[in-house]
């Protein structure tokens, strides 16, 4: 199964949930709502969930062995980041149109 993209839907600057990501298997699957998480210095995602009737939350899908969630985790965290880049030049190319 190879990721045939990755969208970034939303980036937060405050708390340490930093994106919001849906990513494209095969170009036939996607998946919405996978969360980039920053805490003690360290990012990682965090899987579609939802709150069952007891206030716990269950995954509604998730990588099933360790190999495939770190190269999820891989891809999806160098994606945010090359949004982050981008924004970054984006910024600094309208501060210099107003100078």
């Amino acid at each position: 199964m190879q990721i045939t993209d990755i969208k970034i839907r939303k980036v937060f600057d405050d708390g340490p949930m930093k994106a919001i990501v849906s990513v494209t298997f095969d170009g036939q699957l996607a998946v919405h709502d996978v969360k980039v998480i920053n805490a003690r210095d360290k990012f990682f995602i965090v899987m579609p969930s939802r709150k069952n009737p007891d206030d716990t939350y269950r995954d509604i899908v998730h990588p099933i062995n360790a190999e495939f969630r770190a190269m999820l985790e891989r891809e999806v965290i160098a994606a945010y980041n090359a949004e982050l880049e981008a924004l970054a030049n984006a910024d600094a190319e309208s501060i210099s149109e107003v100078i």
